[in-house]
């Protein structure tokens, strides 16, 4: 029978939807000491042997991480990695794509990222943060606002947070260009441009939210021709990873008042140091990498991969599977 990894942690929510599967997979469960069991039984990391992954939050921020992985490696029997993650930045991943291991990812993120880009993007046009501060003061105050209404939007990236970005918005009534690799008409894009087209398209920009992967071709993206080029007002919003911009460049494009605005939530370094300028610059508000942080965003992503565990069991095809020429490789790994 095929054996499935997983974090014991991760397990637990989704052990009631995997009882029928019983009898067709043997489950190999690791702790949170990077210890193994198989059905129950210890067992180590070179003869865990397993055939999938549930590469769920413990194989990013678990104190066994690295246990994980190499069990994943030690496996000559690997078929099928599944990751909690839409991008596929991690460096096993690349190493398993090498080997031909079947890689897929989840889009639950998809929800909460698509919300938070909305919310902050609206709280800098609504000047939200001054509308506190007046309250505060007791000052009775009013404020111009700018509105979504007629603004022009550039989405780098029409994956599923890119789209979900260009569904929440499309009601306000902005124009929506999209930027992916395969271009062509897509029902919530106005129009639809190559990745070479970018900085182009920036140029006529109000807002331009990046939600690519990281990659050799995204690498730096937003350098400072891309940043000269941008609209007076308009913002940038990083919602895919750090490298797809250079970082030296925008904070002087910022200190120069165009871009006007960034909305960062990931960074080339992570944990962003305590004496990054980027913390107190007055042109930047930032998260850290948290934009995915919804409510709901657990659910979503148990339920894909259980789904996709009936597929495989069933011999069926698997959901979200990912071109191993996607997989970042190199020094964005």
């Amino acid at each position: 029978m095929p054996r499935l990894l997983i974090f014991e942690t991760a397990y637990r929510p989704i052990a009631e939807a995997l009882a029928p599967m019983a009898g067709r997979l043997d489950l190999l469960l690791m702790n949170d000491a990077g210890e193994i069991t198989l059905n129950g039984q210890p067992v180590s990391l070179g003869d865990a042997q397993p055939d999938l992954l549930w590469t769920s939050g413990g194989m990013y921020f678990g104190p066994a991480a690295g246990k994980f992985v190499e069990a994943a490696l030690a496996s000559r029997r690997l078929e099928w990695a599944h990751s909690q993650a839409s991008g596929l930045d991690h460096p096993l991943f690349p190493q398993l794509a090498a080997r031909g291991v079947r890689l897929s990812n989840s889009h639950g993120q998809a929800v909460c990222i698509a919300e938070y880009v909305v919310a902050e993007v609206l709280a800098h046009f609504q000047r939200i943060a001054e509308r506190r501060a007046a309250q505060a003061a007791r000052r009775w105050d009013h404020f111009r606002f700018r509105e979504i209404r007629d603004s022009h939007w550039l989405i780098v990236g029409f994956g599923a947070i890119g789209a979900g970005v260009a569904e929440r918005i499309r009601g306000f009534g902005p124009t929506i260009t999209g930027v992916r690799r395969t271009p062509g008409p897509h029902p919530l894009a106005d129009e639809m441009v190559p990745l070479s087209q970018a900085a182009e398209a920036a140029r006529r920009a109000d807002v331009v939210v990046l939600a690519a992967p990281a990659g050799a071709d995204t690498d730096r993206l937003v350098d400072a021709a891309f940043l000269a080029g941008m609209k007076s007002g308009s913002v940038l919003v990083n919602v895919g990873r750090g490298t797809l911009v250079d970082e030296t460049a925008l904070l002087q494009a910022l200190d120069r008042g165009t871009p006007e605005f960034a909305i960062l939530d990931v960074f080339d370094k992570e944990p962003l140091p305590a004496d990054s300028p980027f913390w107190a610059h007055p042109r930047i508000a930032l998260t850290g990498h948290a934009s995915s942080y919804g409510e709901g965003l657990q659910r979503r992503n148990d339920a894909l991969f259980v789904e996709n565990l009936r597929r495989y069991l069933a011999g069926e095809p698997l959901l979200n599977l990912v071109d191993p020429r996607d997989v970042p490789r190199g020094p964005a790994s």
